[in-house]
């Protein structure tokens, strides 16, 4: 026997729009927290810092703060096992990247900003 699909009601549906809608506007609301620890002005560090601005105007244009921390000049507060090291603080889970943040796609997931 076919299965017969069962519909929402329609006053179910619209609640679940509206929520679903205003979820979408919420997150595109969060402010962003980030801390990128590189090691002085090497080649890496610098590429590391000129990508991740590149991905903040592009996916967070007004909605983040950067704290740039030089290793060499600044005793780290996070255990920092590796440099370039991204720290997403908020929105909650923090989050690590390591590496030159050269891959787009990877920092994207790393920040939350598309599904994994």
């Amino acid at each position: 026997m076919p299965q017969e699909k069962k519909s929402i009601p329609e006053e179910e549906n619209k609640a679940m729009t509206v929520s679903f809608e205003q979820a979408v506007v919420q997150q595109n609301q969060q402010r962003y927290y980030l801390r990128l620890y590189v090691a002085g002005t090497t080649p890496r560090s610098m590429r590391s810092l000129e990508s991740l601005k590149a991905i903040c105007e592009a996916y967070l244009q007004g909605r983040y703060e950067l704290e740039v921390i030089d290793v060499y000049q600044t005793q780290p507060e996070d255990n920092i096992i590796a440099i370039p090291t991204l720290i997403k603080q908020l929105p909650s889970p923090m989050r690590r990247i390591i590496g030159d943040l050269s891959d787009t796609e990877k920092v994207l997931m790393g920040l939350d900003l598309v599904p994994r």
